[in-house]
């Protein structure tokens, strides 16, 4: 909610059924001609456009989307924000985004309810300690603040968790990020949304890409369901639907896309003050503010387009929440589904251009993307406004795969090999 709005202002919009409020964000018709299109009115889409209004005074801009702004993983995620990766590189980019997570309500205007309540990575054996104690370390030496906790002070922060010595998985320690935390995932599309267009942004939705137009080996524009929309530059931010678009261009990516199931409960009085994630089962969950459990898990392992849970990965990620809080079994789901994830070999995403002139990337970020959407945003407006990487986005480029420099975060991102 925007924060300028009075106590008094909420309660009187209320008894005239918001018949008051202003439109956050216009809905214009597209330009013949833009200096940047961005494909994808998800977060980090909308992110790009601020930053390259913002930062670099490149207001020309166009945000399109073939459905609605937020529609995609941005509203279908668990909204877990965290910088506990292992490599330099993964801790540069996500610990930069937790920084900007810290301030973004200030920035935008616009409370995206970043609430730093931590997250709890379980360890269930000794050698799990000492690899907590290993990745603890390098998150240290990576300037990430990290603590491996014994298992009185994980019981300390969430007593609602399975302490049983005999337990399947017993807990013995943790791993502790106290700045990580979760946010509210629709109001931070919703902030870049209003900022980006106060600042002459055009988002257009319901804006389907048909075509790529290829002129002289580059990327000249779009063809749409609006007709040709034409651009200096064009990047792609279409999560799960990335390889798609790239084929568009004769581009194969190195990318999966699978779903990523989530889940939500019925609304408890407050009894998880944090997030926790057990490796073991790959279950982890979180209270939201409104009281449900949110609640997720691992890839579905079938690659797959549809934005739909199915049963086989509720018994999954389900069984491991109940082997994690016992007491939870009995509470009721009020509902599931899934977001399309694009999933690279090595778990990092790929930021850069992709080969074609004038179409970069934005892409397989996997089951990392919302966390990074402020991150992503701000290096991905640097890449198309200078035509360079910012040396953050640097070790991600596409180029990485033919030089076989991996940045291979499976298990920090919570994939399997």
């Amino acid at each position: 909610m925007p924060s300028h709005y009075s106590a008094y202002s909420l309660f009187r919009e209320g008894l005239r059924q918001q018949s008051g409020w202003g439109k956050a964000w216009r809905s214009p018709k597209p330009k013949k001609h833009y200096e940047v299109i961005i494909i994808g009115a998800g977060g980090h889409g909308l992110a790009t456009a601020y930053y390259l209004a913002k930062n670099h005074g490149v207001r020309n801009v166009a945000v399109i989307d073939k459905g609605w702004l937020g529609g995609g993983n941005t509203g279908r995620n668990t909204t877990t924000i965290r910088s506990n990766y292992y490599y330099p590189e993964s801790c540069a980019l996500y610990d930069l985004s937790v920084q900007l997570y810290e301030n973004l309500s200030r920035e935008l205007n616009y409370n995206v309810m970043f609430s730093q309540r931590g997250v709890l990575t379980l360890c269930h054996s000794d050698p799990e300690m000492e690899m907590g104690a290993r990745f603890t370390n390098a998150m240290k030496l990576n300037g990430v603040d990290a603590e491996l906790i014994d298992v009185a002070a994980v019981k300390q922060r969430a007593p609602i968790l399975n302490f049983q010595t005999d337990a399947r998985y017993p807990i013995h320690g943790a791993i502790w990020q106290a700045r990580a935390g979760t946010a509210r995932h629709d109001a931070v599309a919703w902030g870049y949304a209003r900022a980006a267009d106060a600042l002459g942004v055009d988002i257009i939705q319901q804006c389907e890409v048909r075509e790529l137009i290829l002129e002289n080996g580059a990327c000249a524009g779009v063809r749409t369901a609006h007709g040709d929309i034409r651009a200096n530059k064009i990047g792609a931010a279409v999560a799960g639907h990335s390889s798609v678009l790239a084929n568009l261009a004769n581009i194969t990516l190195p990318i999966h896309s699978y779903a990523l199931q989530a889940f939500v409960s019925e609304p408890l009085k407050p009894i998880m003050n944090t997030v926790a994630l057990s490796p073991a089962s790959g279950t982890y969950f979180s209270q939201s503010d409104k009281g449900g459990l949110v609640i997720g898990g691992g890839i579905d392992r079938v690659p797959s387009y549809g934005q739909r849970g199915n049963l086989p990965a509720q018994e999954t990620v389900l069984s491991g929440l109940i082997e994690m809080a016992p007491a939870l079994a009995k509470v009721k789901l009020l509902r599931h589904w899934a977001g399309i994830v694009d999933v690279t070999p090595d778990s990092s995403p790929i930021l850069g251009p992709s080969g074609v002139d004038g179409l970069y990337l934005n892409c397989g970020w996997g089951t990392g993307g919302f966390k990074a959407i402020p991150a992503g945003g701000l290096l991905f407006a640097h890449l198309l406004a200078t035509g360079q990487h910012h040396v953050i986005s640097q070790p991600f480029d596409l180029n990485r795969f033919a030089q076989g420099r991996l940045i291979d975060e499976g298990a920090a991102s919570g994939i399997a090999h």
